[in-house]
């Protein structure tokens, strides 16, 4: 299988390159030729079906994805299915926040440095690699973990500097590691995401060094989360809740379009999805595009309880679009004028196709606080503020007939990294800092993730915070100096 830019028109990439290039040379993101039939898959066992994804997405590791998908997984989550699927009332969550940083983004981050090593091996490449990532939030913490003490690969975190929890922050700036670093922003997750893109447009490194990513532009980073679609699919099935073959709806809470992205993979790939909601926060810019086609980020952002949907350039949003259009020349053309003057219109014709799979909604800080407040009190269950959106989102539209049928909740986060808002929405007295995730556990009698506990008594390792248009000097004087 070959790989071409969303912004390009030949498939000549192998998935080894795209993997470790990360981005396409003119700014595009990679997809696939064809997008393989799984649905035979039986999604019983987590390590099992991450291993049949993995070999037909990127077939160069067929032979070693057995092994690849036991060392990412095995041991590093704290529950024995990776990724549990919980009832709660009459819906269902699907738990992504039991690996080593109590987020979605571990699923995909564990697995995505034993790829690029492996990719690094089978190509021969010697150069070293450079990760720039930005992060709302989860995606930081999630890569210093995955990418810490890999040989031949350092990894550098931009992130807002006001724009994360408290418990978020400090993950990422007491993350110890010789080949880690993390930089603070003067602006919010768009201005690092523009900044890290604009890096990658314009800087050429040193020789015998290459630079690559850990977002989820990566289709490294993409492919890993298709397995927990496919897996709660068959817990579905496995708790009589569904029979095999009926159309299940995921609600996602999303900003970067790149979660419910793999949802659309899987359905491409034959897995049996109805609807795929996209959840938003007060930053609605996918809702309004999804109802109006108009995608328009001419707004202010606004900084919310749930800041890893606080974004407004969705990037993974190019590859919908590509798979409606096959259109490199539209795709480009539209992300000029995102550029440039801020939107970008898409035809009727490509609506359509996208609203047969996609249902849209939003939700306010208060109404999260609400959602929260209301499904611990009835089912004894602690949402964080991403999930909250996506359940009043959810409900929502089965209040108005628009979701019927079985409904998964995707949950992205511990709701213990975001203590003060679980305060708020629970009425407690709470300061909101690196230690409160700890007492609110104890206040709740809840476990709290071990990756968030001892936070406030971590040494402070990564203090530098920078404009955003410091960045690609930031970078120049990194990749050549000191860490």
């Amino acid at each position: 299988m070959l790989y071409g830019s969303t912004r390009g028109g030949s498939f000549d990439v192998t998935a080894l390159e795209a993997i470790l290039r990360g981005i396409a040379p003119d700014g595009g993101l990679y997809v696939p030729e064809n997008i393989p039939d799984l649905s035979g898959l039986k999604g019983e066992s987590f390590l099992q079906t991450a291993r049949q994804i993995l070999a037909a997405l990127f077939p160069e590791f067929a032979l070693q994805a057995e092994a690849m998908a036991g060392k990412a997984y095995a041991g590093h989550f704290s529950h024995p299915d990776i990724t549990p699927l919980v009832p709660v009332g009459d819906s269902h969550v699907l738990e992504l926040f039991h690996g080593p940083t109590a987020a979605f983004k571990d699923v995909a981050l564990c697995a995505l440095p034993l790829m690029m090593n492996a990719a690094r091996e089978r190509t021969g490449d010697t150069d070293e690699i450079l990760i720039l990532t930005a992060t709302s939030g989860d995606t930081g913490s999630a890569a210093l973990a995955g990418f810490r003490e890999v040989s031949g690969i350092r990894i550098l975190v931009f992130y807002p500097e006001d724009g994360v929890s408290p418990v978020q922050k400090a993950q990422m700036v007491t993350m110890a590691g010789k080949n880690l670093k993390v930089c603070g922003v003067r602006g919010n997750f768009d201005d690092a995401q523009t900044g890290v893109k604009e890096v990658f447009a314009s800087y050429q490194p040193p020789e015998g060094l290459a630079l690559s990513s850990a977002n989820s532009i990566n289709i490294g980073r993409l492919v890993p989360q298709m397995t927990y679609y496919f897996t709660a699919y068959a817990a579905l099935v496995r708790q009589g809740a569904i029979q095999s073959g009926d159309q299940v709806n995921f609600v996602v809470p999303t900003g970067n379009f790149g979660d419910i992205l793999a949802g659309y993979l899987a359905k491409k790939a034959g897995l049996p999805v109805g609807k795929l909601v996209c959840a938003a926060n007060a930053n609605d810019v996918l809702k309004d595009f999804i109802q109006t086609g108009l995608y328009d980020r001419r707004r202010a952002l606004r900084q919310t309880l749930s800041p890893s949907m606080d974004i407004l350039v969705s990037s993974n949003l190019e590859r919908l679009l590509y798979f409606v259009s096959h259109d490199p020349a539209f795709i480009a053309g539209c992300m000029e004028q995102l550029r440039t003057q801020g939107f970008y219109q898409v035809p009727k014709e490509y609506m359509e196709q996208i609203r047969e799979t996609f249902l849209t909604g939003a939700c306010s800080d208060g109404e999260g606080l609400d959602a929260i407040e209301k499904v611990w009190q009835r089912h004894h269950y602690l949402m964080d503020p991403h999930t909250a959106a996506a359940w009043k989102v959810k409900e929502e539209l089965e209040q108005s007939g628009r979701l019927p049928g079985a409904n998964v909740v995707l949950s992205t986060a511990s709701p213990f990294k975001f203590p003060g808002a679980m305060a708020k929405a629970l009425g407690l007295a709470l300061n909101d800092d690196a230690s409160a995730a700890e007492i609110l556990g104890q206040r709740l009698g809840l476990p709290v993730p071990q990756s968030l506990t001892g936070l406030q008594a971590k040494p402070v390792l990564h203090q530098d915070v920078i404009d955003p248009r410091d960045m690609l000097a930031y970078v120049q004087n990194k990749a050549v100096g000191s860490w």
